[in-house]
């Protein structure tokens, strides 16, 4: 006997934990995800993403030179940010009658182009703000105004809600070519990123049409049908892809293949008001250099598209209604413009200073000096305090830490069952009680315990299982017990008022959570159906 005690004495104990349970489907973060989390609001400027313009943020575009700042149309102005420290630089507002809309750089970001709700199209100098040109001809609101993305400085196209797209030469101030075609406001567009010659304009009458100047007489190239009224259209970066917005839907169109739709992602509960491509700008890993689509939404979201896999690698939500987005041509920021004219601007940490190019230049590089490494020849090396770090070729020796245990596992190593089962459901949490509970199922002597407890214990349990045996993740030991327990001590229940007070409100609980589950599999009922007629269209 004695050396059974001094072999249990001996054996290691562990504190008693709860076995694996389904818990929420919180994924882990992936590479990716961690990437777009990083844009955040720097320390320097916390007071920017908070400053509101009243006014809508209706368009953001962010110049294609370094150090690429960005302008924002709000109201009958238009703010030009600074690509360094994020803050206004200069506002171009007297030149508007109406509301601006659709701020776009040219290709050498010296000059910036913006329609207006009169429908004339201005063009201003992005450094001084002249106001260079006015090209007037479009009946209603100029909606659209873009700039070829190549080489071409001297043409610009523009699109308004008289349903017509407009081809000007900035120089001239003329319209070379209305474009006919449309049927409904034209209210966005896009410049192919290989040809100067060709871009997109998307419309109200759910169509987009592709247009090719060299043969304007002839219409639209290709016509694609998006089904919903449109609200922004996108080339990606290869030309050969297009992406269009409307509802709450976005659709991938290969152009190359004749206008063939390639996929159609409905993420947003909500009308999708903006598209831009970001790129991830990491030097290393599986989704570096690779692009994605960011769309925004009036639901609040913004979700990012990886279109070569066709799938939503990361969403994020913010409290207002999202109407523009935009993305800096070196990775680095990220624009988000709201309907009560609220910016999100996130900024992505770097290792160093950016020299304008995204690069890292040698003069900001500082050389740390190379101190001394203590060897055990020197006299120094046996001084070392306590406080020293090891270096990288020491071989470490931890001490074991301590185990804590808690009173219900003091009780269950001195196989003091009924105590440990008291103590442990005077606690507050349940899945310690609900893991002592299984350890005692392993030693047999649970039921003995429940036997054993008087009026006032047993009362403590039936007030357990009343308020966690409903719950899903325990329901399946706790239900099972639960009958055992009333099966067991149904006399001692009858006797008690308190007892029967604690089995009433188990009933009234338990046949509120049967309610439940029969309306829920009622409304599955109803989903199911609907939701195999939408995966056959």
């Amino acid at each position: 006997m004695a050396e059974d005690e001094s072999r249990i004495s001996i054996a290691k104990t562990f504190a008693v934990k709860p076995k694996l349970r389904p818990t929420s489907n919180k994924a882990t973060p992936t590479p990716e995800s961690k990437y777009w989390k990083s844009f955040k609001i720097p320390k320097d400027i916390e007071t920017t993403p908070s400053k509101s313009f009243i006014y809508p943020i209706t368009s953001i575009a962010f110049s294609p030179i370094a150090p690429h700042d960005f302008a924002a149309t709000h109201s009958a102005n238009i703010t030009i940010f600074s690509g360094k420290t994020l803050e206004p630089k200069s506002t171009i507002a007297s030149a508007f009658a109406d509301s601006a809309t659709s701020a776009a750089f040219r290709c050498d970001g010296k000059l910036l182009a913006a329609g207006d709700l009169t429908g004339t199209v201005h063009v201003f100098d992005a450094k001084s703000r002249t106001h260079l040109r006015r090209l007037k001809g479009h009946s209603a609101a100029a909606r659209l105004v873009r700039y070829p993305r190549a080489e071409d400085k001297f043409h610009l196209f523009s699109g308004g809600d008289d349903s017509v797209v407009k081809y000007w030469d900035v120089t001239t101030e003329t319209c070379l070519f209305d474009l006919l075609g449309h049927k409904d406001y034209v209210r966005c567009g896009d410049a192919s990123p290989v040809s100067d010659d060709m871009f997109a304009s998307g419309s109200y009458d759910h169509k987009i049409r592709i247009w090719d100047v060299r043969g304007s007489n002839s219409g639209s190239v290709m016509e694609l049908d998006h089904e919903k009224p449109v609200e922004s259209v996108l080339y990606l970066p290869s030309g050969g892809l297009i992406a269009t917005a409307g509802g709450n839907f976005v659709k991938i169109w290969d152009v190359i293949g004749g206008g063939k739709l390639l996929y159609s992602m409905e993420s947003h509960n909500k009308t999708v008001t903006s598209l831009c491509v970001g790129k991830i700008g990491k030097e290393s890993g599986e989704e570096a250099q690779q692009y994605r689509i960011l769309s925004v939404s009036l639901d609040g979201y913004m979700k990012i598209f990886d279109y070569a896999k066709y799938k939503i690698t990361h969403s994020m939500r913010f409290p207002n209604p999202l109407m523009s987005v935009g993305f800096s041509p070196d990775c680095s920021t990220r624009v988000i413009g709201t309907s009560n004219g609220t910016f999100y601007i996130g900024r992505r940490k770097a290792n160093g200073e950016s020299d304008g190019s995204g690069d890292v230049g040698l003069g900001d590089v500082e050389i740390e000096p190379q101190r001394r490494v203590l060897r055990p020849t020197y006299f120094r090396y046996f001084h070392r305090g306590q406080n020293t770090k090891p270096s990288e070729g020491d071989y470490l020796i931890t001490r074991p830490k301590k185990l804590k245990f808690a009173e219900h596992d003091k009780l269950l190593k001195k196989f003091r069952h009924k105590e440990a089962l008291v103590a442990v459901l005077s606690g507050k949490n349940p899945e310690n009680v609900v893991a002592v509970m299984e350890e005692l199922v392993a030693r047999k002597k649970l039921l003995k315990c429940v036997s054993n407890l008087d009026t006032e214990e047993l009362g403590s349990l039936l007030g357990f299982l009343q308020k966690y045996s409903t719950m899903p993740i325990y329901a399946g030991f706790l239900t099972r017990l639960t009958n055992k327990v009333v099966e067991m001590r149904a006399g001692d229940i009858k006797s008690s008022d308190q007892l029967r007070v604690n089995i009433r409100n188990l009933k009234r609980d338990v046949v509120e959570e049967i309610r439940i589950q029969q309306s829920m599999q009622e409304i599955q009922g109803i989903i199911s159906p609907m939701l195999r007629i939408a995966a056959r269209s």
